[in-house]
């Protein structure tokens, strides 16, 4: 009886390595497409006449418009409620803060590069945390804002100490500017508090995944062609990729890996949990750093590698001291990554 079960351990295993490698493969394949797109399209030229892309919301509309297609077609193909579990109104409190998110970080490329931008992203844990206590009421271990104080002040340094030859194409001086810097902290701002509201839905409501992304995506779909509309950015978006087909494929393919990575998000999350997925979001932003600099050709200084070592050195050890931890009624964990949110269609 011993020889079977060995047997039946071992396509176990197999098994299991097999789905770890289809998650972690769709994760990094995903979401370093987008990064390096993202990047691409704000920051690089399209055209003989080395033309800009300025229209961030048409971005935010597109992905959101794809998103709810795909987040619809799910819910009929499953047969769950298609009907809004909470009020409308709510769904449309995450989708306006939502959109405020996504137009900050799209806006903030035409001032600080992807790394820079990559790297601030870590630091969201504190304002995560300060809407998680006037929110929800958590509360959070010494050690959490520890890791939290770190992972910003690793990343302070990374953005205050940019190398000198790094220029911003809407900016004729370095790299960082204060406009740039601002719409990052915006972004955190208001990230925070998405997702932490999407928390507060949840629980308080008892929905499925699919129905928040269907009715949060709808709903950022009409807010952002409404303000497309309203600040005559529409036909000029359109017009400009008419022209330059090469962009409208760029954006086509940023809608898709958009989408795409909300599905392996859930299935790793579903499947391995939050901590194997925090490892792989951690490398994958390595990751994204590395071939941004190498792609784009962007410069490190020796603060900013010592930035980097410091923010990634302490997201891997909060990891590593996670999963050592046997207690399952462990304190509040730190809030994840955007990234960590399969809900927002905003990877």
């Amino acid at each position: 009886m011993a020889e079977p079960d060995s047997v039946n351990e071992a396509k176990e295993k197999k098994k299991k390595l097999w789905k770890a490698v289809f998650a972690i493969s769709g994760i990094m394949i995903t979401l370093v497409i987008y990064g390096l797109l993202q990047e691409k399209i704000m920051r690089v030229p399209y055209g003989l006449k080395k033309e800009y892309f300025k229209h961030s919301l048409f971005l935010v509309f597109c992905n959101r418009l794809t998103t709810s297609a795909v987040s619809a077609a799910a819910l009929l193909a499953s047969k769950k409620v298609l009907d809004p579990v909470a009020p409308v109104y709510k769904y449309c409190l995450i989708s306006v803060t939502n959109i405020l998110t996504t137009t900050c970080q799209y806006e903030a490329l035409k001032y600080v590069s992807f790394p820079v931008q990559t790297l601030a992203k870590c630091a969201k844990m504190i304002p995560v945390m300060v809407w998680g206590t006037l929110i929800m009421q958590k509360r959070y271990r010494g050690f959490d804002y520890l890791v939290a104080f770190l992972v910003t002040l690793g990343c302070s340094v990374f953005i205050l100490f940019p190398a000198g030859d790094d220029i911003s194409p809407y900016n004729k001086g370095r790299e960082n500017t204060v406009w740039g810097v601002s719409l990052m902290v915006g972004y955190l701002g208001f990230d925070g508090f998405t997702s932490t509201f999407q928390d507060k839905l949840f629980k308080g409501y008892n929905m499925e995944i699919h129905n928040q992304i269907f009715y949060t995506t709808i709903c950022s779909s009409i807010l952002s062609f409404t303000g497309l509309i309203l600040q005559g950015h529409l036909l000029p978006a359109v017009d400009f990729v008419s022209r330059h087909r090469d962009c409208l494929f760029d954006i086509a393919l940023l809608s898709t890996v958009a989408t795409a990575s909300q599905f392996f998000i859930s299935y790793t999350i579903r499947t391995f949990g939050a901590l194997t997925f925090a490892a792989i979001m951690t490398t994958r932003q390595l990751v994204s750093i590395m071939l941004s600099c190498i792609w784009f050709s962007h410069p490190l200084s020796w603060e900013q590698c010592i930035g980097s070592v410091i923010v990634f050195g302490s997201l891997y050890a909060k990891t590593l001291l996670k999963k050592r931890s046997e207690n399952p009624q462990a304190a509040q964990e730190l809030p994840r990554d955007e990234e960590a949110q399969p809900l927002k269609g905003n990877p």
